[in-house]
């Protein structure tokens, strides 16, 4: 597995990934190939977005990374970044997630911040456990959300 920088080129992959995980979870989101590209790989507010590339040169996860700006739907502070992670379900648990989050926690302090917040459904398990993993700690949960915090340094 490699991790990289998403390029255009990516974003059917990881359409590919979120329609695998949305027929896991039933959790409808947006996910088209559009989508993916404005919101993960060309969004303005975008640090970074990674890839992780197994050894067919499949999209088997993805991690993105925007600077929070006044008024975000997730009512981060303005400065913090917010991530997503996305990985394919037959990709947990082999070190997709870790070596994203290395390459995202890199940009993230090349970028000069200090927090990163996670925005977890309350029952995504896997999620929760992973940020908690990753260093992240409970800092505020609204109603069937788990909000997560890690302080860079």
């Amino acid at each position: 597995m490699e991790t990289r920088r998403a390029a255009i080129a990516d974003a059917e992959g990881m359409h590919r990934v979120l329609r695998a995980i949305i027929a896991r979870t039933g959790r409808e989101r947006p996910s088209d190939v559009a989508f993916v590209t404005s919101h993960y790989i060309a969004n303005p507010a975008g640090i970074c977005c990674t890839v992780a590339i197994d050894a067919a040169g499949a999209v088997i996860g993805f991690q993105s990374l925007v600077r929070a700006e006044a008024g975000n739907r997730y009512a981060v502070p303005s400065g913090w970044g917010i991530i997503g992670t996305h990985i394919a379900p037959h990709a947990h648990r082999q070190g997709v997630g870790a070596a994203l989050f290395r390459a995202t926690r890199a940009a993230a302090q090349a970028a000069g911040l200090t927090k990163i917040d996670a925005y977890i459904a309350a029952d995504n398990a896997g999620a929760l456990r992973y940020y908690e993993a990753m260093g992240f700690r409970t800092y505020r949960t609204p109603e069937g959300i788990v909000q997560k915090v890690c302080t860079l340094g």
